[in-house]
């Protein structure tokens, strides 16, 4: 059947608006277009603080990784009380402290790197502070979008949310490559800094009345077991959330990885390093507009498949001979690791009670984010014994293996949950087995 020019674009119309409906929430804008800004100047960081490591360093990986453990042991350890805060307290105004202090923090390293200050225990201490307000500010952050939006428009605002991250995490890496080579690091950090009024101006801009706020909870009530003990209530959410777990574990170490192959293997320089990043953003970003379509919560297997896929597509990245091959694999790679992390969520956030969604989305954090140590400690071991490459390779064939476990769990699951049907439609009508009254 042909499709006409006019219905082609009424279609395309017609989808750009399913994907683009939580715009229409005045205080999902205001939230957006902040977190545009800041998450570009992040990004910017990111590049900034690994290239700022590596040249005060001589090439360490060990010190790169440790910069990235001292970052994330704060999301291992505080993640879940920050989740209890997230159900406790105003989210909004939780997000405003964290992104001052955020703010603050990047404005002191800056002006040590540009005043030709800084040492790398100085890079460390701003890890670590930062790291501190990250345990506070995510959970709030992605809880928080069930209240800008209403619960329909969750997987809507949350693909969207994932989207402006990776519109960020392909202008960052580029602007800070090129920023680098003209201005050195500490402008980057200084833009850095500059970028977080953006996010508090958006927040301070909304009305708290049309908020989609669920009842607090007493603060005796808010406990982080009570967060745990729904969870061990739930054995689909501990399903989703173990293989999020392995993948984080052992696949999702790109930020760590990728500047080591821009510079040990593929010896490249700041500006290559932007666009290896770019080229995993950019798949990233795709994933996160076809997210936008989703209006429902994902299944088990979406979220597995998604697994294998990331897996096999790091694993082939790791191998990958070149720099241009490089650059080809990680778009699709970035594609399958956003897209699996996003099902994750979404499967995770939209199965949870709204009365324990800061606690449960603090668990998804922790695990996501709060893995990064294991995972550098990780990295840390087998480029020391097998190369940079194998951070890459092995990280994703482990992943792989944990995705086909779980598919084989699931599919366990499936036929015992379709024999237990069987069994209890033969119980209550025996005829439909053959049987005779």
């Amino acid at each position: 059947m042909t499709v006409s020019e006019p219905e082609r674009r009424g279609l395309s119309r017609r989808l750009l608006a399913t994907g683009l409906r939580s715009l229409t929430v005045r205080n999902f804008r205001l939230f957006a277009t902040g977190q545009i800004a800041s998450a570009t100047g992040t990004w910017m960081m990111v590049v900034a603080q690994d290239w700022l490591v590596l040249e005060l360093t001589g090439d360490s990986g060990t010190a790169l990784a440790t910069v990235t453990a001292l970052q994330f042991t704060p999301m291992l350890l505080l993640t879940l009380y920050g989740g209890r805060i997230a159900d406790r307290y105003d989210k909004r105004a939780l997000l405003t402290g964290a992104n001052v202090v955020s703010g603050v923090l990047a404005l002191l390293l800056g002006l040590l790197v540009t005043g030709d200050a800084a040492r790398l225990w100085h890079v460390y201490v701003f890890a670590l502070a930062l790291g501190v307000a990250n345990a506070v500010e995510v959970p709030a952050r992605l809880s928080f979008i069930a209240e800008l939006v209403g619960p329909e428009l969750v997987p809507n605002a949350s693909a969207l949310s994932g989207a402006y991250f990776n519109i960020a995490r392909v202008l960052g890496p580029s602007l800070a490559g090129l920023l680098i080579e003209a201005a050195g690091t500490g402008t980057v950090m200084l833009l850095n800094a500059a970028s977080y009024a953006a996010t508090v101006a958006g927040l301070r801009a909304m009305r708290p009345e049309q908020l989609h706020r669920p009842p607090r909870p007493a603060a005796r009530d808010a406990k982080v077991t009570e967060g745990l003990a729904h969870l061990r209530s739930r054995p689909d959410l501990v399903a989703t959330l173990s293989l999020l777990a392995a993948v984080s574990l052992f696949g999702l170490n790109l930020q760590l990885t990728l500047p080591l192959m821009a510079r040990t293997v593929f010896h490249t320089d700041a500006a290559a390093f932007g666009l290896l990043t770019a080229a995993l953003a950019a798949g990233s970003l795709l994933a996160a507009f076809t997210g936008t379509l989703r209006r429902g919560r994902p299944t088990a297997r979406l979220v597995i498949g998604w697994a294998c896929a990331f897996g096999a597509l790091a694993a082939a990245t790791g191998w990958a001979p070149n720099l241009p091959t490089a650059l080809v694999l990680l778009v699709p790679t970035g594609f399958a690791s956003l897209y699996f992390a996003q099902a994750a969520n979404h499967r995770v956030q939209l199965g949870s009670d709204p009365a324990y969604r800061g606690r449960v989305m603090a668990l998804y954090t922790l695990i996501l984010q709060g893995s990064a140590p294991l995972g550098a400690l990780f990295v840390g071991a087998v480029t020391q014994y097998l190369g940079t490459r194998s951070a890459l390779w092995a990280g994703g064939l482990l992943s792989l293996a944990a995705a086909l476990v779980a598919a084989l769990a699931d599919r366990s699951d499936t036929r015992a949950g379709a024999t237990a049907a069987k069994a209890e439609r033969t119980r209550h009508h025996p005829t439909e087995t053959g049987s005779r009254p």
